[in-house]
């Protein structure tokens, strides 16, 4: 059911933890699911993540997309970052089941939230949808 890689960031998950006085952070949730994931952002002024944490309250996938969008966006910039999408997420982890697909996408938006926060915060505008839902799936409540 699920690939390797998907179990080994779900039994071994990256950059777990928070960020104090982080640059950004965004919350999201499927209430549906029950899944709930915060990523926190550390930005310098170059505008490059140079550390990136989670913390992930859901199932295996929810922690593996986690774990791999944090991965993704480390170290790159947050116009980079911002180009993240759940489809890259899945294949980055070599796939996901279908009815665990909304996971990728909260991955993605949980990015974009903590992005956003960052624009707000540095009074800038947010000229982007944290929205990631492309319709991949039906397994949320925004179908």
């Amino acid at each position: 059911m699920y690939t390797e890689k998907v179990l080994d960031h779900f039994q071994n998950p990256r950059n777990v933890g928070e960020i104090e006085n982080a640059d950004g952070v965004g919350e999201v949730g499927n209430a549906k699911c029950g899944d709930i994931m915060k990523i926190f952002l550390k930005i310098d002024e170059k505008k490059i993540i140079t550390d990136v944490k989670f913390k992930t309250y859901g199932c295996g996938a929810a922690i593996a997309t986690s774990s791999m969008a944090t991965e993704m966006i480390k170290g790159k910039s947050v116009k980079e970052a911002l180009e993240l999408t759940n489809k890259a997420v899945v294949e980055a982890l070599d796939g996901l089941p279908p009815q665990k697909i909304h996971c990728s996408v909260l991955a993605e938006e949980a990015v974009k939230a903590a992005i956003a926060d960052y624009y707000t915060k540095n009074g800038m505008e947010v000229d982007f949808d944290v929205n990631g839902c492309d319709g991949c799936c039906s397994n949320c409540e925004k179908h």
